[in-house]
């Protein structure tokens, strides 16, 4: 029986990028933006932990917005962030910028990123005016290059990269285009290629496509944002499995706890109503669904 549970209603203005880290039995996550109500003071972004086995939370306050993160095996972060690739510690606060791929576009930031299992970090920018197509998908290799990919590709919002288990495919969400693309992925040569639609959305609109994962049997999970869903899609681009949530914007999915079987799913306040805030409970809260009958994959650190 599938059960969801709110685990910390944190009030994210903008949750995002859930991450295990297995050793510590924690859950990450970035708040994009900071609390968006019921608390004073200002809005900050943040990186939050969970420690699903003491029940301890921990949040750090950034000094941008991080737009996803992922574990570096020596400890720390690498990051996207508003100005472009960084690294994060978190036990000093230390924040070391590595390179901006979009100098030339100041309403451009980076958003949606998943490290390969070749400790590559794939990461999306976003046109924060969200009205122009500047958008474009960047690789950071291990020793810090960054490169543009899919260089005939522009978009407002990316968001939605995942790779499944066999390394042969890279998933991709146009947010605002309302689809989900899928590349063939050359994990040896780092090199994405092919793009063609998987999935669409277009008929659920206002509903956008939000962050995502895959689980070890190779189908994709993603947030089904303003729409109150988490969607299962089969290799095929088939729906397999719709599962309504709490919150009408769900952000982002993740695989974690014992044996990678629990589903983290984050969201989000911004950009909802007063009656919407009313009429859906604690937006903005990190949530986790049991029962589902599936795993994941564990999450590769960036270098590896």
């Amino acid at each position: 029986m599938v059960e969801i549970e709110c685990l910390w209603e944190c009030n994210d203005g903008l949750g995002e990028t859930p991450i295990w880290l297995a050793e510590q039995e924690s859950i990450y996550w970035a708040d994009h933006v900071g609390p968006a109500i019921d608390l004073a003071g200002p809005r900050r972004p943040s990186i939050r932990m969970l420690n699903t086995a003491t029940g301890k939370r921990q949040t750090w306050d950034m000094p941008e917005q991080i737009g996803s993160f992922g574990f570096r095996p020596g400890g720390g972060l690498i990051c996207g962030a508003n100005s472009g690739f960084c690294t994060i510690e978190l036990g000093t606060g230390a924040f070391g910028r590595i390179v901006d791929p979009e100098p030339d576009k100041p309403h451009n930031r980076l958003n949606d990123g998943k490290i390969d299992r070749r400790g590559r970090f794939w990461c999306s920018s976003m046109n924060t005016m969200l009205t122009d197509k500047s958008a474009r998908l960047y690789c950071l290799d291990p020793d810090f290059t960054c490169r543009s990919v899919a260089e005939d590709f522009s978009f407002v919002v990316g968001n939605g990269i995942a790779f499944d288990p066999e390394d042969t495919r890279m998933y991709f969400g146009d947010t605002f285009g309302g689809t989900i693309y899928v590349f063939d992925f050359d994990i040896d040569e780092g090199l994405i290629s092919n793009r063609r639609p998987f999935f669409s959305v277009e008929d659920r609109k206002p509903a956008i496509v939000d962050g995502a994962t895959v689980d070890a049997d190779g189908y994709y999970w993603f947030a089904l944002n303003l729409g109150g869903k988490i969607l299962r899609v089969d290799p095929n681009g088939r729906l397999d499995r719709e599962i309504d949530m709490p919150v009408r914007s769900p952000t982002c999915v993740q695989f974690g706890g014992d044996n990678l079987e629990t589903l983290y799913v984050t969201s989000q306040q911004s950009f909802l109503t007063p009656a919407e805030l009313a009429h859906h409970p604690k937006p903005g809260s990190m949530f986790a669904i049991r029962g589902l009958g599936v795993r994941g994959l564990p999450e590769p650190k960036f270098g590896v």
